[in-house]
Parts: C-alpha cells; structure tokens; sequence
C-alpha cells in the first residue's frame, strides 16, 4: 500500500482553500520584505522620539530626554563636533595653508574627535550598553576624518552631514509630493495600524503637516551650512551645525509629540463612540 496520501479531488465551482485554511502557518503568508520594511519604519520612528508619543505619555523634561537618546545620547551627538571646533581653532592659524601639509596640519583636530568616538563605544561596551549609536557615530566621524585628510580641506569634515540633510530634506518632500508622507509611515507602522492613516483625513492632514516640518529642518540647515561650507568658513560652520542640531531638534520633536499624541487621541475617542 502506498504510504502517499490520496488527494482530495476538486469540486467544481469550490473555491480553492485558502493558506490558513490548508494549515499554513498566518505569518507565512505575509511577505517577509513588508514585515522587514514594518519593522524598519517604526524602528525609525522610535528612534527619531515617536514612541512615548505613540504610547501616549504625557510630555516632559524626562521622556523629553529619554526621546533624545538621553544625556550619553546628548553628549554623544554634540561632543565629537565641539571638540573639533575647539581644537580647530586653538591650532589653526587663518593664515595657514592647510592644502600645503593636510595631514601635519589637520591631524589634532581631526583625531581628537575620533579618539571621543572610540571612547563612546569603549564606554558603552565595558557598562554593558548597546554600542550601535556609539558605532553609528564613529563610522560617520571616520569617514569625515578621511574626507578631510584625503582632500586637505577642513570644511570636508563636515560633508557627511551635509550629504545626510539633503537626502533626508529630499525623502521627506518627495514622500510628501507622491502623499505618502514618511513621518506618517513610521508612526503608523510603529502604532500597528500599517497604512490606516490614509484612510482617517484628520490623521493624513497632521502627519503630512509633520512631515513637511522635518523636511523644513533638513532644508533649513542645508541652506544656511552649505554656503558656509563653499565659502571654506570652517569655525563658522562647525558653530551653526552645534547650534542647528539639537536646539532645533528638541523643540520640533516637542511640536511633533503633542500633534501625533492629539491626532491619536481623537481618533481613539471616534473609535470608542
């Protein structure tokens, strides 16, 4: 006897069973390049401060702080660049030409961030935290530093950042053009609810508005750092990246807190009636 089970033969006109209906596991049945791209989008959204939005807790210094990576985090985004403001202008002279000697010239400046980096992910690693921001942080200051070297200007120093504004200004504002707004993408998919956002007009309206906000700041910083950046104007250039970073971050994630929280809210009341 032969041990291959007999197939069942089709009944015409019925419907053929379904994948969960034949025992296929559900999550088998979802592509696993949407479950990727899901996770992906509200990992983005948590780490950009949405998620004590999206949980609903109330606003305040500390969960402000917490959004922002907290006071390592702080440290970990403004130090490596103050440092090299400071050591920059304490061992430059104006009349230098740094394109004569790049490396003799720029090295305790260039270094002196780097070292800063390495010891963030030492730190991070001996009190057992996970060393991915510190890591993330090191490998942008190293390619800055060989930037830099490579082509003996200073101000290259800072074209990663530059290079990560315009693409961010440029993601979000194509994102609002085509109206898939990225901020209402990673916030949905952070809160569960995948693209429902689309459907509620209240919801669209806010994240679209959001969306162009971020893209204001990304836009806004390259507009004022680039014409620094081409004019060679590194000590200036490095003061307007410290003070257009966190001092604009902090109040926009405010704004954006309390308008995804609002949204969030109201339509959970709509849902409860």
């Amino acid at each position: 006897m032969s041990d291959t089970p007999k197939e069942r033969p089709e009944q015409p006109g019925q419907p053929e069973p379904s994948g969960e209906q034949r025992g296929e596991p559900k999550d088998a049945l979802t592509p696993i390049t949407s479950g990727l791209f899901a996770e992906s989008m509200a990992g983005a959204a948590r780490r950009a401060g949405f998620g004590a939005a999206t949980e609903g807790k109330p606003i305040s210094g500390q969960a402000l702080l917490v959004a922002m990576g907290g006071i390592r985090g702080l440290i970990e985004a403004v130090l490596p660049g103050l440092v090299f403001l400071i050591t920059y202008s304490l061992t430059i002279d104006p009349s230098t030409d740094v394109t004569s000697d790049p490396i003799g010239t720029l090295l305790p400046s260039l270094v002196a961030p780097l070292v800063i980096g390495v010891i963030f992910v030492a730190l991070r690693a001996i009190t057992r935290q996970t060393t991915t921001p510190a890591l993330g942080g090191l490998v942008g200051t190293a390619i800055s530093v060989a930037l830099a070297l490579f082509s003996g200007k200073p101000s290259d120093f800072f074209l990663v950042g530059l290079w990560t504004n315009a693409g961010y200004g440029a993601a979000l504002l194509v994102s609002v053009l085509v109206r898939w707004p990225l901020i209402g993408v990673a916030v949905d998919f952070l809160m569960g609810d995948g693209v429902a956002w689309r459907l509620d007009a209240s919801k669209r309206r806010v994240l679209t508005i959001l969306t162009l906000c971020w893209t204001g700041l990304f836009l806004a910083r390259l507009a004022v750092q680039l014409p620094l950046y081409l004019a060679d104007n590194v000590e200036l250039l490095a003061t307007m990246k410290l003070l257009m970073g966190i001092p604009l971050y902090a109040p926009l994630l405010i704004v954006s807190w309390l308008m995804v929280r609002s949204v969030y809210r109201k339509a959970d009341a709509a849902d409860a009636v």
